[in-house]
């Protein structure tokens, strides 16, 4: 058995698990990844992406790639509605148009992408920036100890095990996931809502969906509960089934015990309203359990959790695979700093600190989202009332020590609209440029931004004695007057684009910054005072 070091381990190589291996790249973290399948997705799951998933990307550089492979696959900016079959009556418009009413909040939009149109991007950007990648490798086992992670990973091909120490782990392994399951962690909340599927199937929809760009359809048919994605060329697409219901209105919420191929044909096209016997073709189905659950802990010691192992939702509202990005987005830079020396241990304690509350939130708000879409026969008992969408998706405040003097609300959301520049809060969006090409969101990228607005100045010497004694790059932005951002004081931006601390008071506020970074990142005061 061959044996050697990493960093940072990454088990799973879907979305999350590539989004962490870009981020950790993009902070130049050697690390390994490791996935069972033998290459990305081939179903298009998780399609709907929000902003701030796109903010991440366009960090890193790939919005531009991302938003061209999106365009292979859908219309852009279509509507979410609910009908009682997609040629019969329409029920309920969730979105006319997926951007309306978000267009000014940020330098990107939301978009309808597969993980199979994504995940090559990912991949290959990762691997553009150094990481390895070990696709249709198993993890065989893992073994804690106090300063190391130990792994045996089986290549599924054949050959020689692998054995593996790394200084940390990233769970990114899915719903079942072992690794949780090994360390112990349980899952709280509503648990298994239905057994569902996905049929994927071919058949020539353009008659009934016209010239209506659809980007999502749910299904509230007497006979089915469930929703439909349709390809750009209306010619194949994939129906996803919660329920459904014989002819006295019984429901069978196994769906997956009777699905011959007629069965299939005879869903799609209940779905779909045809009167006729159109062709369908059924290409493959998918099983799956709707859920809606957050684990009790994002990990033990040196193994983080990390998407659907810390977090299972419904695929309403599209949170599942943005909420994932989110966590890698928290943690990447949080371990590069850790990894290079610069921060102390404490910093990993603040990403269960900051994520767990938002993945609650976000959980509750999925299962609130299926109950009103979908399944208003589930029971509404503590059902969190539905939030505003901009605020789910860009208006999280996090509270711990990487975030000083933050002042959560209840529920833990700003909205964006409002640009609070609050400690904890992602930086609001503000064009600095004629152009429309720099946000306030460009500032950071790969290390710690500090604004200074007009007539705060003396933040030079502290920003020469945070790099001179801790090594950390900061960068100064000095706004000229009329820039139109209107922060408050001296503002410090984390890479993850979170307000981490805040001044109105110049001269005090430069006198205090090298000791409070120092504390934001659990590092001893007298190393940041040289």
């Amino acid at each position: 058995m061959t044996a050697r070091h990493v960093p940072v381990l990454v088990v799973g190589g879907s979305l999350v698990g590539l989004s962490t291996s870009v981020l950790l790249g993009h902070h130049g973290v050697p690390h390994l990844l490791v996935e069972h399948h033998s290459g990305t997705a081939i179903h298009p799951r998780a399609a709907s992406f929000h902003q701030r998933t796109m903010e991440v990307f366009r960090s890193v550089g790939i919005q531009s790639e991302v938003e061209q492979a999106a365009a292979l696959e859908f219309v852009q900016n279509g509507a979410i509605v609910a009908v009682e079959s997609l040629g019969g009556r329409e029920l309920a418009t969730f979105f006319a148009n997926f951007n309306a009413g978000v267009e000014d909040l940020s330098p990107t939009s939301r978009l309808f992408i597969t993980q199979v149109g994504l995940e090559p991007v990912l991949r290959d950007r990762a691997l553009a920036l150094g990481a390895e990648h070990l696709f249709g490798t198993e993890l065989v086992s893992l073994r804690e100890h106090p300063d190391h992670v130990a792994a045996v990973l089986r290549p599924r091909a054949g050959g020689a095990d692998l054995e593996i120490t790394a200084d940390y782990v990233v769970a990114a392994d899915g719903a079942h996931s072992r690794i949780r399951e090994q360390l112990g962690i349980p899952l709280a909340g509503h648990g298994d809502v239905a057994d569902c599927v996905t049929i994927y199937f071919r058949a020539d929809l353009r008659d009934l969906i016209g010239d209506r760009n659809l980007s999502v359809v749910y299904v509230n048919h007497p006979h089915l509960l469930g929703f439909f994605r349709f390809a750009i060329d209306a010619q194949s697409g994939f129906l996803a089934v919660f329920a459904t219901f014989d002819a006295d209105g019984v429901r069978d919420n196994n769906v997956s015990r009777d699905l011959a191929p007629d069965r299939c044909v005879e869903l799609v096209r209940t779905a779909l309203g045809a009167a006729d016997d159109r062709p369908v073709d059924i290409e493959t189905v998918q099983y799956w359990t709707a859920s809606a659950a957050t684990a009790t802990s994002f990990g033990r010691g040196r193994v983080f959790l990390a998407g659907d192992s810390a977090h299972v939702m419904p695929p309403t509202g599209g949170f599942g695979g943005n909420t994932g990005v989110a966590d890698a987005h928290n943690l990447a830079w949080k371990l590069a700093l850790v990894h290079r020396g610069i921060a102390g241990p404490g910093l990993l304690d603040t990403y269960d600190q900051e994520r767990r509350p938002i993945a609650d939130l976000t959980v509750e708000q999925a299962y609130t989202r299926y109950v009103l879409r979908v399944d208003p026969s589930l029971p509404k008992e503590d059902l969190q009332p539905a939030l505003d969408d901009p605020s789910i998706e860009l208006g999280a405040v996090v509270a711990s020590s990487a975030a000083a003097g933050a002042d959560v609300p209840e529920p833990p959301l700003e909205d964006p609209r409002d640009g609070t520049w609050s400690v904890g809060a992602r930086v609001p969006h503000r064009w600095l440029d004629e152009d429309r090409s720099v946000s306030t969101l460009d500032l950071v990228s790969d290390g710690f931004a500090l604004v200074v607005p007009p007539g705060h100045a003396g933040y030079d010497p502290a920003v020469e004695q945070i790099e001179t004694g801790m090594g950390l790059r900061v960068k100064l932005h000095h706004l000229a007057v009329g820039s139109g951002v209107d922060a408050p004081g001296a503002v410090l931006i984390r890479p993850d684009g979170v307000i981490a601390w805040a001044s109105a008071d110049a001269e005090a506020g430069a006198a205090s910054l090298p000791d409070a970074l120092a504390a934001l990142l659990s590092t001893p005061a007298q190393v940041a005072s040289g």
